[in-house]
């Protein structure tokens, strides 16, 4: 099994906004594609940046489930982000395997 993560930093005027959207309307349309089996939004402690630090991660089974994700359903996606939030974050994405 795999985790695409997405860590995002996001502006504190923005955070509220941002986590209420993405709990009930982002997350959802992610899951939606049928790409992950399941996710999770944690909060990263003790970062010194200013804003609010998250991990985003969606568990998938085989590497074809992130190709055809990013492929067909990322691009939209992140650009409904991109409209929303502008310039109130930056985000950077990882792909990892699950070893035990």
């Amino acid at each position: 099994m795999f985790i695409y993560n997405i860590t995002i930093n996001i502006s504190e005027d923005a955070h509220q906004l941002w986590l209420a959207w993405m709990k009930e309307t982002h997350i959802n349309d992610v899951m939606k594609t049928g790409c992950f089996i399941e996710n999770k939004i944690l909060k990263v402690l003790y970062v010194e940046d200013e804003g609010h630090t998250y991990s985003v991660q969606y568990t998938f089974l085989k590497m074809a489930d992130i190709e055809k994700y990013q492929k067909e359903f990322a691009p939209s996606l992140q650009a409904d982000h991109k409209k929303l939030f502008g310039d109130k974050y930056t985000a950077f994405r990882t792909v990892l395997e699950i070893i035990a």
